[in-house]
């Protein structure tokens, strides 16, 4: 990254004849006759490139930020309370800790299962498979993203994502089932929607102008070597769909985004996660703060410092991740990845017995709250 100056040069004394006493300017008057027309084509001109002006101003204007208030204590407390880390591990991590390589038959039941737990929520989610088949180094692959929508009415989206799929190793290798990369991000994501079933179905009755999107996306990993055409499967072609899919209230569903949350790399002792794009730095500030309240209430699990994991500052470097695909598309994005990287990325070792549990369910009352303040469940 380098960093170019902001500042202006400045002329100095003597510069242009800067020191020279300009020579009185030679005018003529117009007679009056003559100007009075010329001073209203002047402002019918004036008028007119106001108006396009205008118009094109308000059409390429973003909409202004949400507001949104602070859970009270007892509200906070509530919230808390509906998650369950047993249902989280047993009901919703430990299905998705099988190989799950795209196209594969893991693939398929960890799909079937992500859909079919979604439909079992008393929310009424709008299910929908998103499947196509891709080019990629092993040949033809069939994919499928799975994206579950609170309500299609609403006019804005709170976006949610995580990759299901599992990276490919030759079949020699130790098997790999990804805890970290991304089993845990969507356990996450199932538990949050069912312990805010009540509240996400009263924001639905209630036809909340923001809902809640949950995207479980396939074909992150690349599966030769990481590249524009080896990676990315499933966001790319998704968010592809989405910016030319009409969305009833508004132009596409891709504008329907007003945030796009992205776990991944979750489940580690000890993550950090950084702010990488201005454009959402507040949501990041946001997390820091319930992070911090949730501490000074006892609430976070072997947590011994005000602030372990949304750090200050810039992060380490840049991250290609599914987010990429929906960037480029002008929504703005929220990466929550931990880097560096957990010491497991990419090996056998990323199961579930090197899992830090309290990490997990931390994360988890962060997020709900988040959620909860954000949508004003």
């Amino acid at each position: 990254m380098r960093s170019g100056s902001r500042g202006r040069s400045r002329l100095r004394l003597g510069e242009r004849g800067l020191l020279e006493p300009p020579s009185p300017p030679k005018r003529r008057l117009l007679p009056r006759a003559q100007l009075l027309p010329l001073l209203l084509l002047a402002l019918a001109v004036g008028s007119a490139l106001y108006t396009i002006w205008s118009g094109w101003h308000r059409g390429t204007e973003e909409p202004p930020a949400p507001v949104i208030g602070s859970l009270s204590e007892a509200q906070l407390r509530r919230v808390i309370g509906q998650l369950d880390p047993q249902r989280l591990w047993s009901n919703y991590l430990r299905p998705l800790l099988v190989v799950r390589t795209p196209g594969s038959p893991g693939s398929l039941q960890v799909r079937k299962f992500l859909e079919a737990t979604l439909r079992t929520l008393t929310a009424g989610w709008h299910v929908e498979l998103d499947p196509f088949t891709a080019s990629t180094p092993l040949g033809l692959l069939n994919f499928g993203n799975v994206v579950a929508t609170l309500d299609l009415g609403a006019a804005r989206h709170l976006t949610l994502a995580c990759h299901y799929d599992s990276k490919f190793f030759p079949p020699s290798s130790a098997p790999f089932v990804g805890a970290t990369d991304s089993a845990v991000p969507c356990a996450l994501l199932l538990e949050l929607a069912q312990a805010l079933d009540l509240e996400l179905s009263r924001a639905k009755e209630q036809a909340a102008p923001v809902t809640l999107q949950l995207l479980f996306l396939d074909g992150e990993e690349a599966l030769k070597e990481w590249g524009p055409n080896d990676s990315l499967y499933g966001s790319r072609h998704l968010a592809q769909v989405m910016e030319s899919a009409p969305h009833s209230p508004g132009p596409t569903r891709i504008q329907a985004i007003e945030l796009f949350v992205l776990l991944d790399l979750l489940g580690a002792p000890h993550p950090t996660f950084y702010s990488h794009f201005p454009r959402t730095a507040r949501w990041f500030h946001r997390l820091r703060s319930i992070e911090k309240r949730l501490h000074r209430l006892n609430l976070l699990q072997a947590h011994p410092k005000e602030v372990m994991y949304f750090q200050p500052g810039e992060p380490p470097g840049s991250v290609e991740d599914d987010h990429v695909p929906f960037l480029r598309r002008g929504v703005p994005v929220l990466h929550l990845i931990s880097t560096p990287f957990p010491s497991v990325w990419h090996t056998p070792a990323d199961s579930e017995a090197n899992l830090h549990p309290p990490t997990v369910h931390n994360l988890s009352r962060i997020l709900a709250v988040f959620l909860a303040e954000y949508l004003g469940l």
